[in-house]
C-alpha cells in the first residue's frame, strides 16, 4: 500500500537534541551522586525506555527528592534547548519536499513546553498537520499509545503509515502498533539492535531517496495495472 502519512520521531531524528538531553540528566544525576555514563542512558532510556531515576533511588534518594530532580533536569534541559539552531543537517528541505507528497505528524516523548522552544523558529510546523507530545497519551514509547493516538486523530490505518525513528524503543512502539519503521540512527542510538526496522540508513538523506523510489516504484506498478 502506498504510505499515506510519515509519523516522524523527532529528537534524534529531526532535531539534534538527545546529547542535551543526556548532558542535562547526567548534571542532576551527579548531584546525588550517581555517575551516569551514555551506555546507562542509552539502555534504560533509548532501549528500555524506563528512565533512569531508579539508579538514584538504588543510591537512597527519595521519591519527593527524584520529582524535585527531574523539575531541576527539565529545567535545565530548556536552558540547552535555547543555545541555538538544533535541526539536523538537511531537514528543512527534506521535510519540504515530503511534504509535498505526504501527510505528515511529528509523535514525540518531548514536553510540549520543549518542543516549542526548539521550534520557536525553526520554520517545521506548517509542514505537519498533526503534533502529538509528551501530554497528549498516558504511556510513552515503547508502548504503541502515542502513535495509536496519531493514527486515530488522523483518521490512518497502520497499513497507510510509515514511522521513521532513530531509538529501539522507538521502532518497538512503532512495531506494536502494527506500522512498518525505518530508522535512522542518531549518534547516541548508534549501534542498537534495529534488527526488527523494515529498513535502516545513515542519514535522511538516503531515507528521502529509498521513500521516492518506492514512490516511483509504486506508480510505475499501477500504470501498468
Amino acid at each position: 500500500m502506498t504510505v499515506a502519512a510519515l509519523l516522524w520521531d523527532h529528537d534524534g531524528v529531526l532535531v539534534d537534541t538527545e546529547e542535551l538531553y543526556f548532558e542535562a540528566t547526567r548534571e542532576l544525576m551527579a548531584s546525588v551522586g550517581v555517575a551516569l555514563t551514555s551506555d546507562q542512558y542509552r539502555q534504560h532510556l533509548l532501549v528500555q525506555g524506563r528512565g533512569t531515576w531508579h539508579l538514584a533511588a538504588e543510591r537512597g534518594v527519595s521519591e519527593a527528592d527524584i520529582q524535585a530532580l527531574r523539575q531541576q533536569r527539565d529545567r535545565r534541559y530548556g536552558q540547552l534547548l535555547a543555545s541555538g539552531d538544533l535541526l539536523m543537517p538537511g531537514v528543512t528541505g527534506i521535510v519540504r519536499t515530503l511534504a509535498q507528497r505526504h501527510r505528515m505528524a511529528i509523535v514525540t516523548s518531548s514536553q510540549r513546553v520543549h518542543f516549542d522552544t526548539i521550534h520557536r523558529a525553526s520554520g517545521l510546523r506548517p509542514h505537519f498537520e498533526l503534533i502529538v507530545t509528551r501530554e497528549d497519551y498516558v504511556h510513552s514509547k515503547p508502548s504503541p499509545e502515542p502513535y495509536l493516538t496519531a493514527m486515530e486523530r488522523m483518521g490512518l490505518s497502520p497499513e497507510q503509515c510509515l514511522v521513521i525513528e532513530d531509538s529501539e524503543r522507538g521502532l518497538r512502539a512503532a512495531t506494536a502498533a502494527g506500522i512498518r519503521c525505518w530508522v535512522v540512527p542518531s549518534s547516541l542510538t548508534r549501534g542498537s539492535s534495529f534488527a526488527a526496522a523494515e529498513r535502516q540508513f545513515e542519514s535522511l538523506g538516503q531515507l528521502a531517496e529509498a521513500l521516492r523510489s518506492e514512490a516511483s516504484t509504486g506508480s510505475a506498478v499501477a500504470q501498468t495495472r
